[in-house]
């Protein structure tokens, strides 16, 4: 059985240990037409992946939990040699049950029949709730088939909770196979980032660098990304989800890169920014070693045992001193931060959690408060600096937009950077463009 499978089915007993006893629905994804008769890329649904590893579309996993035994139950799509000769292999029923270590599986066709009877006398279901129409609705007609049996004798679940309360915390802490993927899918993405420095001069357009990275994903293995690079320069570098990456780069625009690929279901999720030119001018330069500091005092606040919020904050004062110093914000520290004044040029977030989605699932916040990092829990530092045009900015300041991102996992004694490997220094960085 390979570690992917190992790591699934110790997960899907940690997760019936956690529940009380009831039934488990965790839908996958289904195709989606992008026109006529063409799909988009097919992506299975996070969580269900995490607890399956099964990467078909139109497949639910259940799991029957009782106070003494839980059944694992996959329904898939049937096995159709005449399908496979169009669409490619299908696993089927018997090889999934087999190859997947599940109890039991059966056609998607048979789910409606065979989930009738399934609830029948369980006292709750766990699904994710509100997070598809057609599965609510679904679900609310095998409920209505099964109290029409109430005279029999049958009595069906009196409540319904969203499975994601606990399967979304489950997923925060990572276990060592997915640190190990998450570490690969860094790798690759620090690679492409460098490539990207490499190739990037004057004159090319956007898209150009665009394409560069992601033929280096495919390359090293990567079969896609893990969401829409943004690769926006000069004025378009102050668009925080900047995505057109159709205009052309002139000498003395910045480039800012925010780009990340996708490992086995993982993501790495990576921003870099420096000049077109390979040589940072003066304001650049000023306004990227503020940003940079940023970063290594967010970075400086992690370990486990510190809030979520702690590197932000870190970060958030380093940069407001630093407008304050360029002369863009006027007043004392704890002013420009009381005000929130400093949003003028910073406006996000310094981080999210990462993992089987970019932006991860995860609270960040318990019982009102910041919760503390735990070893396990991998997440993004990526302050920015953006600096439009306004009657307080200095001409050689305008559009000068820097973000700088590293993807981090916390240890129990501090942190490990996955992508620490990305040059990131003003001289690391015109160094590599300079070759």
């Amino acid at each position: 059985m390979s570690a992917l499978i190992n790591a699934c089915t110790t997960r899907r007993a940690n997760l019936a240990a956690r529940l009380e006893p009831g039934i488990v629905i965790v839908p996958s994804s289904q195709e989606i037409l992008r026109n006529a008769d063409s799909h988009y890329p097919f992506r299975f649904d996070s969580g269900f992946y995490y607890l399956t590893g099964f990467t078909e579309p139109d497949a639910v996993l259940v799991q029957v939990i009782s106070k003494d035994q839980v059944q694992n139950i996959l329904f898939c799509r049937a096995k159709d040699i005449e399908r496979e000769i169009w669409d490619g292999y299908r696993f089927g029923p018997a090889a999934a049950a087999e190859q997947f270590g599940f109890d039991a599986a059966y056609p998607i066709e048979e789910l409606d029949m065979r989930m009738a009877k399934l609830i029948q006398n369980q006292p709750r279901i766990y699904y994710p709730l509100a997070k598809e129409m057609r599965w609510d609705r679904r679900i609310n007609r095998w409920l209505s088939d099964v109290r029409g049996l109430a005279r029999t004798g049958v009595s069906a679940p009196t409540t319904i909770l969203d499975v994601r309360a606990t399967l979304d915390e489950m997923r925060l802490i990572k276990d060592a196979y997915e640190v190990g993927i998450l570490r690969q899918a860094a790798q690759i993405n620090t690679q492409a980032h460098i490539r990207a420095m490499q190739f990037a001069k004057a004159g090319q357009m956007e898209y150009q660098v665009e394409a560069e990275i992601l033929h280096d994903y495919y390359r090293q293995g990567s079969r896609s990304p893990a969401y829409n690079s943004i690769v926006a320069s000069g004025a378009n570098s102050c668009v925080l989800h900047y995505g057109e990456n159709n205009a052309r780069m002139n000498d003395g625009d910045l480039l800012l890169i925010d780009a990340g690929c996708e490992v086995a279901g993982y993501a790495s999720d990576i921003t870099r920014t420096f000049p077109v030119n390979g040589k940072f001018s003066p304001a650049q330069r000023a306004v990227y070693e503020i940003t940079l500091a940023a970063q290594e005092a967010a970075l400086a606040s992690i370990y486990a045992g510190s809030t979520w919020n702690a590197p932000h904050d870190a970060a958030t004062r380093v940069l407001a001193q630093g407008m304050i110093d360029l002369k863009l914000l006027k007043g004392t520290l704890d002013e420009v931060i009381e005000k929130e004044s400093y949003k003028q040029f910073y406006m996000h977030r310094t981080g999210h959690w990462m993992g089987l989605d970019v932006h991860d699932c995860g609270a960040y916040k318990i019982d009102g408060e910041w919760r503390k990092l735990a070893a396990g829990m991998v997440m993004t530092v990526e302050p920015g600096f953006y600096i439009r045009p306004a009657a307080n900015v200095p001409k050689e300041f305008e559009n000068i937009g820097i973000r700088i991102e590293d993807d981090v996992l916390v240890t129990a004694d501090g942190y490990e950077n996955l992508t620490a490997a990305c040059p990131k220094t003003i001289a690391d960085i015109e160094a590599i463009m300079a070759k």
